[in-house]
């Protein structure tokens, strides 16, 4: 077997108006809903949201509010999106900093997102 990319992951979020704001306008995602579930889309990835823990079966054993840490690449020069950041008045918690990727060297600033998900923002430069 081989593993060829991320398809998606799943959010649990206990206020999913904040959690459409935070990932919508702040980080720019698309929010899709089909009727019964709602979802973010960017890039060729999707974040599916749970608004209860185990909302769906099968589910993670653990499911809960503010336990995902997740890194996202972003476009362009790492000290552009901390200005845009900064423009939305979102709070950085840690930034500009030096960390390893995927592939490679990034620069990373983290936030968090309503639920208190770490969210690390980086950039291959």
């Amino acid at each position: 077997m081989r593993l060829k990319r991320l398809d998606h992951l799943v959010l649990t979020t206990a206020d999913l108006e904040a959690c459409l704001h935070f990932y919508r306008e702040l980080l720019g995602m698309k929010p899709v809903f089909d009727g019964k579930r709602h979802a973010l889309l960017f890039g060729e990835q999707k974040i599916n949201i749970h608004t209860e823990k185990a909302q769906y079966l099968p589910a993670a054993r653990y499911p809960g509010y503010g336990n995902l840490d997740i890194c996202l690449v972003t476009e362009g020069p790492i000290e552009a999106v901390r200005r845009e950041l900064e423009g939305k008045q979102i709070e950085i918690e840690v930034g500009i900093v030096e960390r390893t990727g995927a592939l490679g060297a990034v620069k990373s600033i983290y936030l968090r997102d309503p639920d208190g998900n770490l969210v690390e923002l980086c950039s291959y430069e």
